[in-house]
């Protein structure tokens, strides 16, 4: 059976990870936003201004119990997942966890590259970016290390990059 859970902070990757390395695996990808909105039928954001962050974190620390019971499975789970509740605990005492770890300049330069809207993101200029994503990860960098397996990721920027960050990953967990 295989039960990979991702973390990290917004725009290491876990997305485009996940999905080559469940792909690679044979088994479903899931990510838990995305599990959250399809049951909830709204928006993280939506949730966020309907229930507030309590709300929110309460319902994903839920649906977060409910995906990770999935067996042969990748789950890739929100930047602030691990840091609420027992959320970290729970996810190393079922899962392989693994912390995709990238520094300030390179989590900024996926966010400026991706698609989807980053609402605590916009209208920041990339300094003002990188200062924000450095003082966030003092404060979750404490959650994020209590993963089993920590993969540092460059700049996701070929096919080839995100590859070996899944040869990596495979690597580590003998798989």
């Amino acid at each position: 059976m295989v039960r990979i859970i991702l973390i990290g902070y917004m725009g290491a990757g876990k997305t485009t990870v996940g999905k080559a390395l469940a792909t690679e695996l044979g088994v479903p990808f899931y990510d838990l936003d995305w599990f959250i909105t399809t049951r909830y039928r709204r928006s993280v954001p939506e949730i966020f201004a309907e229930r507030g962050e309590e709300g929110f974190r309460d319902l994903e620390r839920r649906m977060l119990h409910e995906a990770a019971e999935f067996e042969d499975i990748v789950l890739s789970c929100g930047g602030g997942t691990p840091c609420f509740f027992d959320n970290m605990d729970y996810m190393n005492s079922l899962a392989d966890t693994i912390y995709l770890k990238a520094t300030p300049e390179v989590l900024a330069m996926h966010l400026r590259m991706g698609k989807g809207k980053r609402p605590l993101l916009e209208g920041k200029s990339p300094e003002e970016l990188e200062g924000y994503i450095r003082e966030m990860l003092i404060t979750r960098e404490p959650f994020y290390s209590q993963a089993k397996y920590t993969i540092d990721v460059s700049l996701l920027d070929t096919v080839t990059k995100i590859q070996e960050s899944v040869r990596l990953i495979r690597e580590c967990l003998s798989i």
